[in-house]
């Protein structure tokens, strides 16, 4: 018999529960010699007793073989009794001859798995670590959602939020394709994975693709694949992001900057649940969740032709409209918090608190960049904390001695910049407005402005951040 390599998850005790001593005994040295630590018992009711006493020293059980004829509580009784607490361990049932469709019904009823009598050692080794496995596989997807649960969570107590929240509880389970819009920075994208996580899908693939950042000569490849040959540098076959999305949800962020050609090939796909890659002839099926996110006004974008009125309809099943973090102030403080704990873990450190100076002038901002700003700016200011709160000061680093409302950003407050004191504030002011009539000669599309300005998307991007204009 050779002995398998595992890991110390997998050398954890294996109760042992049957009447026949000589059974336990069997079984006893079979494990202890695979490197098992073994409990045994002699009904259900002194397994359940071993488990409790074990769980008050921190224990636990990672498998039960259990018999299923015994006198008190017998194999049945024990895995109904397991059922019913918070988590238990697997069960893999022992039953006689004559016992096999019981033991059938007991894995109707959560057992993972029976073994017949006599009992072969290697098949008994073989189930084991099947049951294992599979254990493991559990716990380390349990800690993954946990973990993503933990990042993508939505955070606040408000009105606001308890509103969005309940929102995204009633529109998870549903098929429908979800419009989510608000300003900049507002967390569009974590109600979207949230939408995801709650759903029947979410074991499967989360897709996010920017429609912003995507060049228009490569959408279609980026979004349908393409075939090996198909176009200059194609090289070889590669699936889009909807297939790649195949069985799970495909979140198209920044849907108002697609262009009208790729627009009316997402409709196509979105009707006919089917892509076609570039250079092929045949299609693919693709069974999709869409959630699309934009921060523009695409009901002006569809009266000035720019997007699809028939995908605006095909996307706006159910509006969701995610609130700026000036709308929800009283969720600044468990924000805070939120973010100095999650940047003291990548840290290594142990989490900041935050002094009540440093949270009023947080609570009296203005934050244009809303959730995202304040994020970045208490993990930039939690880098200069040198005690265990984070205080005024150490916000003052990163926004400077006397910083506009809501940080380091410039609002194009007056439409006349002769109105200001200084020859830098005219120049912003300017700037400003220069930008915002731009944006609304052309609808509030980003892309159209920036091509007409002859600059980068990226950089148009950040001088309507810092105007606060975007939004």
């Amino acid at each position: 018999m050779v002995k398998e390599e595992s890991t110390p998850l997998d050398r954890a005790p294996i109760l042992v529960v049957d009447d026949d001593s000589d059974i336990r005994m069997a079984l006893e040295m079979l494990l202890s010699y695979e490197g098992y630590e073994v409990w045994t018992a002699r009904d259900g009711a002194e397994a359940l007793a071993r488990l409790d006493a074990e769980e008050a020293k921190g224990r636990q059980a990672a498998c039960l073989l259990s018999d299923l004829k015994m006198p008190g509580m017998d194999g049945i009784e024990l895995l109904e009794a397991l059922g019913k607490r918070h988590s238990s361990p697997p069960v893999i049932m022992i039953s006689g001859h004559g016992d096999v469709q019981t033991a059938v019904e007991a894995v109707r009823r959560g057992a993972v798995n029976f073994l017949e009598k006599p009992l072969d050692d290697n098949h008994v080794l073989v189930t084991l670590r099947a049951a294992m496995r599979e254990r493991r596989l559990a716990l380390q997807n349990t800690a993954l959602k946990k973990q993503l649960g933990s990042r993508w969570e939505l955070i606040g107590e408000s009105e606001a939020m308890q509103r969005l929240k309940k929102q995204v509880e009633q529109v998870a389970g549903a098929e429908a394709s979800v419009l989510i819009t608000g300003e900049n920075g507002t967390g569009k994208e974590v109600v979207a994975r949230n939408l995801h996580l709650q759903g029947p899908r979410a074991s499967m693939p989360f897709v996010t693709v920017n429609c912003a950042a995507i060049p228009d000569e490569l959408i279609e490849s980026e979004l349908f694949g393409h075939e090996r040959g198909s176009f200059t540098g194609a090289s070889e076959r590669r699936i889009g992001h909807f297939e790649a999305a195949d069985g799970g949800t495909l979140f198209l962020d920044e849907i108002g900057d697609m262009p009208l050609e790729a627009q009316a090939k997402v409709l196509r796909a979105l009707e006919n649940h089917e892509v076609t890659r570039v250079g092929a002839s045949e299609t693919v099926p693709v069974d999709i969740r869409v959630l699309a996110a934009t921060n523009a006004d695409l009901a002006s974008a569809v009266e000035a032709k720019t997007f699809r009125v028939d995908l605006f309809y095909r996307l706006n099943v159910v509006p969701l409209v995610v609130p700026p973090l000036r709308d929800h102030r009283e969720d600044i403080p468990l924000l805070s918090r939120h973010f100095l704990e999650a940047s003291a873990a990548r840290q290594g450190r142990a989490p900041l608190g935050l002094s009540s100076e440093a949270e009023s002038h947080l609570m009296a901002s203005d934050w244009p960049g809303n959730v995202r700003q304040l994020r970045n700016l208490l993990e930039g200011a939690s880098v200069f904390a040198d005690g265990a709160e984070l205080g005024l000061a150490d916000l003052e680093q990163i926004q400077g001695p006397n910083p506009q409302p809501g940080g380091t950003l410039v609002a194009a407050t007056s439409d006349d910049p002769f109105k200001v004191d200084s020859f830098e504030d005219f120049k912003a002011q300017s700037e400003a407005l220069f930008f915002k009539r731009k944006l609304e000669e052309n609808n509030g599309n980003v892309k159209r402005t920036a091509e007409k300005l002859g600059m980068q998307r990226s950089h148009l991007y950040k001088k309507l951040d810092r105007y606060r204009i975007r939004d």
